[in-house]
């Protein structure tokens, strides 16, 4: 779990989502962070602060799927549709 901060420190902060611990706060930004977004791998988060800057922070490990889902394969040939269960 990641949450972005304003003042007085600017962090973002990454929490152990089973007890709700802090891992880590990362900071860098000189101002406050406005909008965080995780790349689609799942392992970099970008930020975005009011000082005008981009972080990039690798901050996950890339796990490997054993076995692609019925929707990733359907997705991976031209099908758009997803299947609700």
């Amino acid at each position: 779990l990641v949450s972005a901060h304003g003042y007085s420190q600017n962090q973002i902060s990454v929490w152990n989502y089973s007890n709700m611990s802090k891992i880590i706060d990362l900071k860098g930004h000189s101002s406050r962070v406005l909008h965080t977004s995780l790349s689609p791998d799942g392992t970099t988060l970008c930020s975005a602060g009011a000082d005008e800057t981009l972080r990039f922070w690798k901050i996950f490990n890339r796990q490997e799927k054993a076995k692609k889902t019925q929707s990733e394969a359907s997705f991976k040939r031209g099908h758009w549709t997803r299947k609700i269960r």
